[in-house]
């Protein structure tokens, strides 16, 4: 596995959305495009962040406490800053990634100057897929 890269096993392409997106547009978009997290980005395509429905869910349990649960947006339940890794890295290194900050995905950025522009997304369900494959 030492010797396979990111862009090996990354799922291509990113479904995005803006901060201002609501919460319910978000939720709709994953159950349309069938993911379970989609990466925030800027007017320019920079990620800025990630919402999942982990996120959507944790959301609901404060719903009754929050008067303009309506207004909320992606910018209010999104992880940031993104944690990222280039497709050039090993999936290894990837892994331990994942494990160290015990999340359930990696964005896949291509760097443009200071920023990230996403590229794919890298998952724990992309590497159960995957190692179950070899």
């Amino acid at each position: 596995m030492a010797d396979t890269l990111v862009r090996d096993w990354m799922h291509a392409g990113v479904i995005t959305c803006r901060p201002d997106t609501p919460a319910g547009e978000v939720a709709e978009r994953m159950k349309a495009h069938d993911v379970s997290a989609l990466v925030v980005v800027d007017d320019a395509g920079y990620a800025v962040g990630v919402i999942s429905r982990t996120d959507l869910v944790n959301a609901t349990f404060v719903q009754p406490y929050l008067r303009h649960w309506r207004g909320m947006a992606a910018r209010h339940l999104m992880s940031s800053p993104v944690i990222s890794v280039r497709a050039e890295i090993s999936v290894e290194e990837a892994i331990d990634l994942i494990r160290e900050r015990k999340i359930h995905r990696v964005v896949v950025t291509e760097p443009e100057g200071q920023r990230e522009r996403p590229i794919g997304i890298l998952s724990v369900t992309d590497l159960v897929r995957r190692m179950g494959e070899t």
